[in-house]
Order: C-alpha cells, then sequence, then structure tokens
C-alpha cells in the first residue's frame, strides 16, 4: 500500500491500533510534542487535533519534527533487518531450514517463525515456496523448457512441483508455456439477468467467467486449447455457474475452479474468495491482509488478471475512499453485483 491509498482517517486508526505492519509506509507527527513515531509507537495516544501524518522521516523532519527515540521511525528496527537478512538468504539458498534461519538471526526458531510470519504474510517455508513458483513461471514466460525451469528454480525433481502446486494451480506448468495445448474446454455463452455471460470449464473446473465475450476471447486466453461449445458434462456445472451469478452472496465454494496465475495472484485470489459477501475491501486492505501493506499496486495487478469473475469476487474491491472504482466488465454490472449481495437476506 503507498501512502496516497489511506486516508488520513485510515492513518489514525492504524496508529491506534499501533499497527506495526504498517511502519515504513508512513509516519505520525505530533506537533504538541515536535516529534515523529512509527505507526507501532507504543507511547501513550496522542490528541488528533495535535496529529500531521507524513509518508516518511525526511517529510516530518522537514516539517520541523524530530524523530521519536522510543520507536526509532528514522532507523530500521533489529528486528525488521533480521527478516530482510533471512529473506536474501532465502533468496539465494531456497534449502534453509527453519533452524539455519534462526541461527543466522539469533532469535530462537519458535520466535523467528513467529516474527516472519508477522512481517512477511507467510512462514520461511511457505515464502521459499512462493519463490520458487515465481522462478519457473518467470523462466517459462522467457521460453524455457519445463524442465530446465523446474531445475533452475531449485525443485529437486518435477514430481515435486507438482506436488506443491497442483492444489493451487490447476494447470500444470507446460499448460502455462502452451497456451493450454492438450486440454479439451467446455465452453458457452448464456443470457442472464446482467447480460450475455461466458462460462468455459476443463475437466478440472471453471478457467474463465467474463461478461460480453465470447468464443475470440477465449480462444486468445487459450490459444491451444481444444474449444468444444457445450456438452452434457458441462451442463451441471454451467447451471450452477449461472445460478451463483444471478444469486450472488451465496456459498459458491463447491464449484471447482481452475486458476490460472502466478503465485503472488493466487494467493490474491484466495484473499478475495475470503471477503464476506455484502462486504467490500480496497487495493490496501487486502494488501495488509497478505501481510504486505506496500503491495496493492500488485495487488491491483492481480485483480486485473483475474479471469474468473464473480466466484473469485473481484467486484468485491473498491477504492479506498469507498467509490466503486473500475471493473473489466463494466462499473455498472460491478454496482448491479454489490447491490444483490448487499441485499441478500
Amino acid at each position: 500500500m503507498t501512502t496516497h491509498s489511506l486516508t488520513d482517517n485510515d492513518r489514525w486508526q492504524i496508529a491506534l491500533a499501533k499497527d506495526r505492519r504498517f511502519d515504513g509506509v508512513f509516519v505520525t507527527g505530533v506537533h504538541s510534542t515536535g516529534i515523529y513515531c512509527r505507526p507501532s509507537c507504543p507511547a501513550r495516544k496522542p490528541l488528533r487535533k495535535n496529529v500531521r501524518f507524513y509518508p516518511g522521516p525526511t517529510e516530518a523532519e522537514a516539517a520541523g519534527l524530530r524523530a521519536c527515540r522510543r520507536c526509532s521511525p528514522n532507523t530500521q528496527s533489529t528486528e525488521e533487518a533480521c527478516v530482510l537478512a533471512a529473506i536474501a538468504a532465502i533468496r539465494a539458498d531456497g534449502a534453509m531450514t527453519l533452524d539455519q534461519l534462526a541461527d543466522l538471526t539469533g532469535y530462537s526458531p519458535t520466535h523467528f517463525q513467529r516474527l516472519f510470519k508477522r512481517t512477511v504474510g507467510l512462514s520461511p517455508a511457505a515464502f521459499a515456496r512462493a519463490l520458487r513458483e515465481e522462478r519457473v513461471r518467470e523462466a517459462l514466460a522467457k521460453g524455457n523448457s519445463v524442465t530446465d525451469a523446474l531445475y533452475s528454480a531449485g525443485y529437486s525433481s518435477p514430481s515435486r512441483f507438482y506436488e506443491e502446486t497442483k492444489d493451487r494451480l490447476g494447470m500444470t506448468a507446460s499448460d502455462w508455456t502452451d497456451g493450454g495445448k492438450g486440454r479439451v474446454i467446455h465452453w458457452s455463452v448464456v443470457e442472464t439477468s446482467l447480460g450475455q455471460m461466458l462460462v468455459a470449464a476443463t475437466d478440472v473446473g471453471v478457467c474463465c467467467l467474463s461478461f460480453c465475450e465470447g468464443e475470440a476471447e477465449l480462444r486468445a486466453r487459450f490459444p491451444k486449447a481444444e474449444l468444444v461449445q457445450g456438452g452434457e458434462a458441462f451442463r451441471d456445472l454451467l447451471d450452477q455457474v449461472v445460478a451463483a451469478v444471478e444469486q450472488p452472496g451465496q456459498d459458491n465454494s463447491t464449484i471447482p475452479l481452475d486458476a490460472k496465475g502466478t503465485a503472488f495472484q493466487q494467493r490474491v485470489w484466495q484473499e478475495l474468495r475470503r471477503i464476506p459477501a455484502g462486504e467490500t475491501r480496497s487495493y490496501g486492505d487486502l494488501a495488509a491482509a497478505l501481510g504486505n501493506p506496500n503491495a496493492s499496486r500488485a495487488v491491483g495487478g492481480a485483480n486485473g488478471a483475474n479471469n474468473i469473475a464473480v466466484l473469485i469476487p473481484c467486484h468485491r474491491v473498491v477504492q479506498a475512499d469507498g467509490s466503486i472504482g473500475g471493473y473489466a466488465y463494466g462499473p455498472e454490472i460491478k454496482a448491479e453485483l454489490l447491490k444483490r449481495e448487499k441485499s441478500e437476506p
């Protein structure tokens, strides 16, 4: 989350909660005392009328404030330095164990595990796995073979990659680089109260749900897949999807999905599915929930890359000021989906 995506009221609530996840995102200036602090500073709550917020120490000091000696907002904390050192070590050698990382930082394994997860949003092991998956996708995007991509990313064997990612990716690594080659995708365009809707599914689950699109757009997403219109086996799934769109807010967790995305995109989409029907979140809220308040722009990119509307509810993401914001299929459809969810009993 960038400073510009937060309102002053957001910053005030963060400071009241002493939320350490926003340390480094902004500083709190208390003009009655002439000091500025981290959002997580344990000092007593100041009066709101005396508080102003600044992007960082440079801006606060330019306004005549000095750094708080208690929380040292102009220096990197020991904990922050240790987490950054561990991240660098994982990037250099993804095979490091928790005990090795703890020795590196001087903490006990249990304490370091809690510290790392609190700061990053993932355990060290999960972070290392996500990093390996990202490296595979980067290598595939550059045209490397699947085998070369897996070994260069640090996997001991292809089976290890498939074991770690099969529940999140749906499509295999070769599908990523081959545009769905070898896959059969059943699809249909149906009329709904929101207009024409494209639904497509592999044998794993729904891989595309969009509005005002058809076969041409589907083929652009999966240029080497075999596209089959309709089909009896597809009908039951199609009926479930139509019901989910016509009555948004119902439990759609039983509808299988086959989502194609990077490890980070998958994490964002999982977080989207945790937003209760009838509620909304900002990009900054999602970034904070993922443990990386500075990632609001990346979260926005992942949100925009979602090919499965409604079932992965990217329509529940709004601007920080509460305005509805953009939507790939038009703000009218987004507004109607939100309206229906809020009116559900």
